[in-house]
């Protein structure tokens, strides 16, 4: 069997396999072994399955992922997230539709000490939904603010897919986390304008503002504000790397939740037990992406595919927009770990040769995968809120994203145009 007809092969089992909701670092660790022995033989493919493994869990340059999960579970069970959208309030809540801002800035908050869009937006759709229904807000608007807000999960550092973005295609993680400050505060004003340009006239008047307790509100979030400067800062300034800013910022998060005694033993515990699910089933994944990318290797996949695109003679920008065509469509099917670590290996070549910066590629690529979290049929977000708020439908919920997707799909365009947006900030750097 020649190799292309072995890849093919391998690529309709792994779809296939997924079809049939075998976990996708399972069906790539499978497809990648098959794949691989397939065309080196057994003996070879059970070696790499013997010693892949290993190196991935005692890589040290990966240990910053379980940190910064534990850091974000640690953050949530000790009221974190809920005096952030407090503290939104008291500062947005005055204007119309206020409190869909407030969510947006809880989000952001959220996700600068989280680092997972799924997690961000369902922290907040049990925190700021039922505060919106009360304040009468339709439901439809509630649950897109909340489903768009949450995508700043992985965009904002620190964010766990830009380093994983980051260790499969060898660069900076550091570097990568800068990157995405800038565009983060765009997609905060641009959230936050399409509410008022979208919904303002539908919304209730603002509650009246009252600076005393503005001010007073910010007590609350200080936890937040000292970690995110602490990491950001240390890694900014090049005082530790982003593995050492992770480390740190967990051991923060747990020493400033029993000094506030938000952390009991128990939840501490609890803490523990669910940042080491997450974190086995985001190694998981890895694992089985390692296992495919060799088997992509063995196959010159990639290579082939890269002559391909460019001899369709599209031009960089062209290539480009099909790459980030094919990465929206393929976020209403994976979820963001999965389409990064699958997808990105086979790509980035075809990025660098085009010329184009990898660490705004970087940024580029973790915003597409954004806009596919909430973009029909299947927005992993959507289907996240859908599945704690059931009495909201899924038409609902996508009818609310649409002038989020529309302000991404801006921004995205703005920073193609400006690369400049991306780079400035890590320019600067240490």
């Amino acid at each position: 069997m020649s190799g292309d007809l072995i890849a093919i092969s391998g690529f309709v089992a792994l779809f296939a396999m997924m079809i049939l909701r075998v976990p996708i670092g399972v069906a790539m660790g499978l497809v990648g072994v098959g794949g691989f022995a397939a065309v080196a033989g057994w003996k070879p493919a059970l070696n790499l399955l013997a010693q892949s493994p290993i190196r991935t869990v005692t890589d040290f340059n990966l240990t910053l992922i379980p940190f910064f999960v534990l850091m974000g579970v640690l953050a949530t069970n000790s009221g974190m997230s809920r005096e952030l959208f407090r503290t939104g309030r008291h500062w947005f809540g005055f204007m119309r539709g206020g409190m869909a801002m407030s969510t947006i800035g809880a989000c952001a908050g959220f996700a600068a000490i989280c680092g997972s869009s799924v997690a961000t937006a369902a922290t907040m759709t049990k925190i700021a939904l039922p505060e919106m229904k009360q304040a009468g807000y339709p439901d439809e608007v509630s649950t897109g603010v909340i489903a768009a807000g949450g995508t700043l999960g992985i965009l904002i550092p620190p964010s766990v897919v830009l380093a994983v973005y980051g260790y499969i295609t060898e660069q900076d993680v550091g570097v990568l986390f800068i990157a995405g400050i800038v565009p983060g505060i765009i997609a905060i004003g641009m959230y936050m304008l399409a509410v008022r340009l979208a919904y303002g006239s539908r919304l209730p008047a603002g509650e009246t503002f009252d600076l005393r307790q503005a001010v007073a509100s910010l007590a609350g979030v200080w936890a937040v504000m000292l970690l995110f400067i602490l990491i950001i800062g240390s890694i900014y300034f090049g005082f530790t790397t982003a593995t050492e800013a992770a480390a740190v910022g967990s051991f923060l998060t747990a020493l400033i939740g029993i000094l506030r005694r938000r952390l009991s033993a128990r939840l501490l515990l609890d803490s523990l037990v669910e940042a080491l699910r997450t974190s086995v089933a985001i190694y998981t994944i890895l694992i089985g992406a390692i296992l495919f990318g060799y088997f992509l290797a063995v196959t010159q996949s990639p290579q082939k595919i890269t002559a391909w695109l460019v001899a369709l003679d599209l031009g960089a920008y062209g290539t480009l927009a099909l790459i980030l065509l094919f990465f929206v469509i393929m976020g209403c099917i994976l979820d963001a770990m999965a389409m990064i670590i699958l997808l990105v290996p086979i790509v980035f070549p075809i990025v660098t040769k085009l010329g184009f910066d990898p660490i705004w590629f970087g940024v580029i690529i973790v915003m597409t995968v954004e806009l596919g979290l909430i973009t029909p049929p299947v927005g992993m977000n959507v289907f996240v809120i859908n599945s704690i708020a059931r009495d909201v439908s899924l038409t609902q919920i996508f009818r609310g994203v649409l002038p989020f997707v529309a302000a991404d799909i801006i921004r995205l365009v703005l920073l193609v145009a400006f690369p400049v947006l991306v780079l400035w900030l890590p320019t600067t750097m240490q």
